[in-house]
Formats: C-alpha cells, sequence, structure tokens
C-alpha cells in the first residue's frame, strides 16, 4: 500500500479538520490536503503558526482555510459543540478529522510520574480528542463518506519504560479509535489509527535530543497514508491501526 498514488483532486470538495495543524505532521497534513483539493479547518492553540499555513496554502493557490485557535488544555465540550455549529454554519458539513494534537510530557520513572502531567496529558491526547469528535459526528453524518484518524504510536501498543502517561494516552487512543469504528460500522463514518513511526519532528527531539535527526523520515514522506485514509480510495478501511513507515 506504501506505493499509494493519490489522484491530484482526491479530496476535491471535501472540507477536513486537522488538529496540531500549526506544527510537524499537522501542518504538513494541512498543506497536503490543500494540495490535493480539500478545504482545511487549521486548529491549534498558536495563532501566528495557524496564519503561516494559512498564508501557505492560499500561496500555493489552494481553498481559502479556516483558523480555529483552541487550546486543547482547557477546551471545555461547549467549546466543542460552539465550533461544530461555527464549522456547520460556514460549510454545513464536515468530511473528515485527523486528530493529529498531542503533548508527550516528560519522560520519566514510574515513580515519578505527577497527577498534574498525568491529567494534561489524557486531558489534550485523549479527553479532548473524544469530546470533539462527539461533537463533530452529527456534521460527518452528513456526508457520504466521512474519515476520523486518531494519531497512535509504537508505544500505544507495546508500553515502554519511562514513557508513562504518553504511552498510556496512545494505548487510549487505540481503544477509542476501535470503540468508534465498531459503533459506526455501519454507517458513513470509518475510524482508523496511523502510527507515523520516526519522524522528525519537535516532539521526537524532546524524547530524543541526542538523535542524529538526518536520519528520520520527514513529515512530507508519510502523507501517502495520510491522503489514502482521507480519500474515498479507503472507504472500506475501518478499525485499523496502520503504519506510515514499513517494520
Amino acid at each position: 500500500m506504501q506505493s499509494y498514488q493519490a489522484a491530484t483532486d482526491a479530496l476535491k470538495d471535501k472540507v477536513i479538520l486537522v488538529t496540531g495543524a500549526g506544527d510537524g505532521i499537522g501542518k504538513e497534513a494541512a498543506l497536503t490536503y490543500a494540495r490535493y483539493g480539500a478545504t482545511v479547518i487549521l486548529l491549534g492553540k498558536t495563532v501566528n503558526k495557524l496564519t503561516a499555513v494559512y498564508d501557505e496554502i492560499v500561496a500555493n493557490g489552494g481553498q481559502e482555510p479556516a483558523i480555529v485557535p483552541l487550546d486543547l488544555k482547557g477546551a471545555t465540550a461547549k467549546h466543542y459543540r460552539d465550533m461544530a455549529a461555527t464549522i456547520d454554519a460556514e460549510f454545513g458539513r464536515l468530511d473528515g478529522v485527523l486528530h493529529n494534537a498531542g503533548i508527550l510530557g516528560v519522560l520519566s520513572p514510574f515513580e515519578h510520574i505527577d497527577l498534574a502531567t498525568w491529567n494534561d496529558i489524557m486531558q489534550v491526547n485523549v479527553t479532548s480528542a473524544m469530546l470533539m469528535t462527539q461533537a463533530l459526528i452529527p456534521l460527518l453524518k452528513r456526508t457520504a463518506a466521512a474519515s476520523v484518524v486518531f494519531t497512535s504510536s509504537g508505544v500505544g501498543r507495546k508500553g515502554r519504560a519511562f514513557w508513562g502517561p504518553y504511552a498510556v494516552s496512545k494505548f487510549a487512543t487505540e481503544g477509542l479509535m476501535q470503540v468508534m469504528a465498531d459503533e459506526f460500522e455501519n454507517s458513513s463514518i470509518r475510524v482508523n489509527c496511523i502510527n507515523p513511526g520516526a519522524t522528525r519532528t519537535k516532539m521526537r527531539s524532546k524524547a530524543y535530543p541526542g538523535e542524529d535527526v538526518s536520519k528520520l523520515k520527514t513529515a512530507a514522506d508519510l502523507m501517502w497514508l495520510y491522503l489514502y485514509l482521507m480519500s474515498d480510495d479507503s472507504t472500506d478501511v475501518n478499525g485499523q491501526s496502520l503504519d506510515a513507515q514499513p517494520k
């Protein structure tokens, strides 16, 4: 499947929400989706980063994106309901969601995990994705083939020492995807996970500060899978946790 080549208009007329769109994989996904014809809704907490992505999409001739500045750590269910209402008023539908935003926290021994860090990571990586998707379900149901994609991790499949809250949050992400995929199996909504693997991002450099980044894949190298799961070519794929890089 890694040889997948999307048609140049694979996402034409689609409206896709990308969280964590100001940096790294989220930014690359937003630019890629726009390049293949989608109208992209850019969600993140840093307005100037979102504005830079907005400007790049417009400069590249893409559909004019929308910007949603939101800090997932403090956002409530009402924030997501209000956001859904705004998307409804502006676009009337939503074809896809890429849950890419996440925080790493601090890598530490299990005995040193503090509750505040644990709660922040669960809030941003799991609870916000649940609440946001819940609010967006009515919009997603309006389209013939809606795709919800969660960002997973290798440590969300096999726990790793010192990765504590982050690893547990990714196990929870995998579980959330599986529950939703099973529940919406006979609907127009499909739900899957992507494990990006070792990628040249700021989060990766924080976890592995001494690593030779020249040996890592870039976010652009992974976009074949992000495109595939958002395009109608993947309408029969549901409940899968897929690797963006070969093992």
